[in-house]
């Protein structure tokens, strides 16, 4: 997934020295590769685990098992806890948090404080933040200047307004946390090979910000069905951009069976329009009785056919 490449300032080698200092103790097992091992012998380990952090995901993650045998938990790791329900993630989160992003218990306090100090100033409320961290563990790992070139990118490159921006990255805050380059280029497709103008993408964005993260194979095939198949006209799209989160298989099938009744008319103009949001959002029974005045048998036997 791409979002979860945490910052490098988290990934730092330790040094020899330090690596010899982990495994001074003479009771822990040296050879060991899991750090359930070490569970016994050290403190910090156990009290995450009563935490309910997940040590056999952790130790997946680059250096971070080396990271935690390091810490102190009432010099080190007490601190950053209070600091994260400080914050507003719940202490029943803190496990599924930590086994995410187990390296913010190494990061500064102080460090992390100015992050959220600047996030408030930015008019992010209490509750917002509580919600984008909780849902972008990494976000609190980057500087201040990087969150902040993010809002920037974001403001300019979809010309919204702060406001809007905000909204955008408190719905779908791992924009903040993931990399840029399939976002510009997720922009690019939508300009150039799917010919919407920047007003219409600035909509779409803004109404589905998971277009911004989406595939562009699958942006482009449902874009193809959508406007080259169906027929379906750029402003439409735009008006109900979240057809391009559903499956393509989905919206074949159903425009497919409305074609084959003589149903399949997607113009406003017309007394049986059919809105995008209703070929996709609802649950097959209701899309067979409501949408295509058929049974949910006239659906299934239909699908056989194709």
């Amino acid at each position: 997934d791409w979002d979860d490449i945490p910052p490098s300032s988290a990934l730092e080698v330790i040094s020899e020295e330090e690596a010899v200092q982990i495994i001074a103790e003479p009771l822990v097992p040296i050879q060991s590769s899991t750090l359930r091992d070490y569970v016994d012998h050290s403190e910090t380990l156990e009290k995450l685990v009563h935490l309910g952090v997940d040590l056999s995901q952790v130790e997946k993650r680059q250096k971070a098992g080396q990271l935690l045998l390091t810490l102190d938990f009432e010099k080190d790791v007490k601190k950053i806890l209070l600091f994260l329900k400080d914050v507003g993630v719940e202490d029943n989160q803190l496990g599924a948090f930590l086994t995410k992003n187990p390296y913010i218990l190494g990061e500064d306090l102080e460090a992390l404080e100015t992050r959220v100090a600047y996030l408030k100033s930015k008019k992010f409320g209490k509750s917002e933040i509580a919600q984008m961290v909780s849902r972008a563990p990494y976000l609190l790992l980057f500087s201040v200047e990087r969150l902040d070139n993010r809002l920037g990118f974001f403001k300019n490159e979809l010309g919204l307004s702060v406001k809007k921006t905000k909204d955008l990255v408190i719905r779908l805050p791992r924009l903040l946390t993931g990399k840029l380059d399939p976002v510009k280029e997720n922009l690019q497709v939508c300009q150039i090979e799917l010919g919407f103008q920047r007003n219409e993408i600035q909509q779409i964005v803004y109404k589905t910000p998971k277009i911004l993260t989406a595939s562009k194979k699958r942006l482009k095939q449902t874009f193809d069905y959508l406007h080259n198949i169906m027929g379906i006209p750029h402003h439409m799209l735009t008006r109900f951009p979240q057809v391009f989160n559903s499956k393509l298989l989905r919206i074949r099938e159903r425009h497919m069976f409305l074609a084959f009744l003589g149903r399949a008319q997607y113009d406003p103009a017309q007394p049986s329009y059919i809105s995008l949001d209703q070929l996709v959002s609802l649950p097959d029974e209701v899309f067979c009785t409501e949408i295509a005045k058929a049974s949910m048998q006239d659906f299934e036997n239909f699908l056989k056919t194709l």
